[in-house]
């Protein structure tokens, strides 16, 4: 859900052409090209990504050869794919265009800028140049009888699956009640093929209470997969309304995870539970690249929307990441602001507060600024607690604090370790 008003549905009703047969009509031949991408803005994100990942791969941590050459070779394609995925997005850009799919701006409305149609769902781009580089990843670090594989395979069926449905949302605008539902179907395949532990670590201070040391769920921890899935996937598509925010959140959480893989790879001596941090590597890493390449055409002022695709697509996937890398204590930390943004948004989700179908700031064309209402998001609490900002500001300061999320969480690890667990 981004801060858009969808057209599709209503532009031949309020401009009504003649009726022409579909070869008699010219080919359109001028589409407006999109913005060009902030190229200075992402190299600045990669310079500062880069320093961290590198010093930990290369000097921090003595990461044996047998993960390393994986890991830098499924980088060399995610780094084709952030190229690719730029290049891909304009040419999309003027296809969806020609079929309606478009939006205009409800946070510039009543100035030029709110009058642009932007091209609409061009997460779709993302999430295919992500599935077909997941996919050749497997030529260079699988092998056909690798324990990895049917787990890998079923992970990025749930993640195709996902982005179907998203297209599908985006396209049919399917009611709230159905979306929630959404992230369930997508995540059959994976919960179908987990043949993971499904077992807990009590806390240690909770070991007297509960009478064990490890407590076996069974089907139990299924469900709370399938239920993890179902809030990341809703968590980002209902923390949106602003230029870069949803495209933006994905990437500060995606690169605390890959941190927190390689951090885990290098602490530990377990061969299993390094391989199960660099199964989420393989995946994280594509996701993350695709996702800056969307985010230099997303940032302020957007030339493209993400859509519920792109969304529900990065939602699953950091889902599936947290699962099968065996850290969904640790997901949850870095979704902190969307836990925060689903707590505050709890009375209007679920009907005791009147909820209307665009939770938005109010936007003051005259100042340009946005103006918090009382719907309960995290972006109208931050106007309310700060004051009026633009969507710009208001944006960058939800990511700063996005990142301030993620920072804590290393803290608690680091703190907790050898007390909780």
């Amino acid at each position: 859900m981004a801060a858009r008003k969808r057209a599709a549905a209503t532009t031949d009703a309020t401009n009504p052409e003649p009726t022409t047969n579909a070869q008699d009509q010219p080919a359109p031949t001028t589409d407006p090209p999109i913005a060009p991408p902030k190229s200075g803005l992402i190299l600045k994100l990669c310079l500062f990504f880069s320093l961290p990942y590198f010093y930990l791969i290369f000097y921090q941590y003595n990461i044996g050869s047998e993960l390393k050459r994986p890991i830098l070779i499924n980088a060399g394609l995610s780094l084709a794919g952030f190229f690719l995925t730029q290049k891909i997005i304009p040419v999309a850009s003027r296809y969806v265009l020609r079929r309606n799919l478009f939006g205009f701006d409800i946070n510039k409305k009543g100035t030029p800028q709110g009058t642009v149609k932007v091209p609409e769902s061009l997460g779709i781009v993302v999430g295919i140049v992500f599935l077909v580089l997941a996919i050749l990843f497997q030529y260079f670090n699988f092998t056909a009888d690798s324990i990895w594989l049917v787990e890998y395979n079923a992970a990025l069926s749930s993640i195709c699956f996902m982005i179907l449905l998203g297209f599908v949302d985006d396209v049919l605008d399917v009611p709230w009640r159905v979306k929630l539902l959404l992230p369930s179907i997508a995540a059959l395949p994976l919960l179908m093929a987990y043949a993971g532990h499904t077992s807990i670590i009590i806390p240690k201070p909770l070991i007297p209470y509960v009478g064990r040391e490890v407590w076996d769920l069974g089907w139990m921890y299924k469900l709370y997969m399938g239920l993890l899935a179902v809030f990341c996937t809703n968590s980002i598509n209902i923390h949106a309304g602003l230029n870069g925010l949803e495209v933006g959140q994905t990437v500060v959480i995606a690169f605390a995870i890959l941190i927190h893989n390689l951090m885990q790879i290098g602490a530990s001596a377990d061969p299993e539970y390094k391989q199960a941090h660099a199964f989420s590597i393989y995946l994280v890493q594509p996701l993350l690249a695709t996702s800056l390449a969307l985010f230099s055409y997303n940032w302020y002022p957007s030339s493209v929307f993400v859509g519920d695709t792109y969304t529900y697509f990065a939602g699953m996937t950091m889902a599936v990441v947290g699962i099968l890398g065996h850290f969904s204590e640790t997901l949850l930390i870095f979704f902190a602001p969307q836990v925060l943004n689903f707590l505050l948004s709890v009375p209007q989700l679920f009907g005791f507060v009147k909820c209307p179908r665009h939770r938005l700031p109010r936007f003051d064309p005259q100042t340009g600024l946005l103006i918090g209402t009382n719907d309960g998001t995290l972006v109208n609490f931050f106007l309310r607690l700060f004051g009026k900002m633009s969507e710009k500001s208001l944006c960058a300061k939800l990511l700063i604090f996005q990142a301030i999320g993620c920072c804590l969480c290393f803290l608690l690890r680091y703190f907790l370790t050898g007390w909780y667990k």
